[in-house]
């Protein structure tokens, strides 16, 4: 929030002023810090909101790697609770994840080779990419029906 809101307060200021653009850019720091503050203080602003957003957002899609990476950029941790959900449902992430971008299950090494990129991009970690690829909880060709799984 504070990278977003930073250009826009020292434009403000450095039209409002005619002192140095240095002076601008301090001050105006130190105005977007204490209206973050402020918000924060008063539970406008929580970064475990956040953090819960982004992975709900993100988890359908992507694997644990990169919902970390994002967080990381974001200067936030994943929390112990929401990072064990997360590694709960990973492997049932990276199935539906395939499953959805490719319907048919690889033929020969060069197609099982393509899907494992794409789920690497998507990031999964390797471990899960091979189950998912060896059929995960159900395994290919057998049936939804968890009493018929033999895993």
């Amino acid at each position: 929030m504070r990278r977003k809101l930073l250009p826009h307060a020292v434009s403000e200021l450095a039209a409002g002023e005619d002192g140095p653009a240095a002076d601008a850019g301090a001050t105006a720091a130190a105005r977007v810090d204490a209206v973050l503050d402020w918000l924060e203080a008063h539970g406008y602003l929580s970064q475990e909101r956040f953090v819960e957003s982004r992975v709900h957002a993100r988890s359908a899609r992507f694997g644990n790697l990169r919902i970390r990476q994002e967080l990381k950029q974001h200067h936030v941790a994943l929390g112990a609770d929401a990072a064990q959900a997360l590694k709960d449902s990973e492997l049932e992430r990276a199935c539906a994840v395939r499953e959805r971008k490719f319907p048919e299950w690889p033929a020969d090494a060069a197609e099982r080779a393509r899907q494992a990129r794409f789920l690497a991009g998507r990031g999964f970690s390797p471990e899960v990419i091979g189950r998912a690829l060896r059929g995960g909880p159900r395994g290919p060709g057998r049936a939804a029906d968890p009493d018929s799984a033999s895993d």
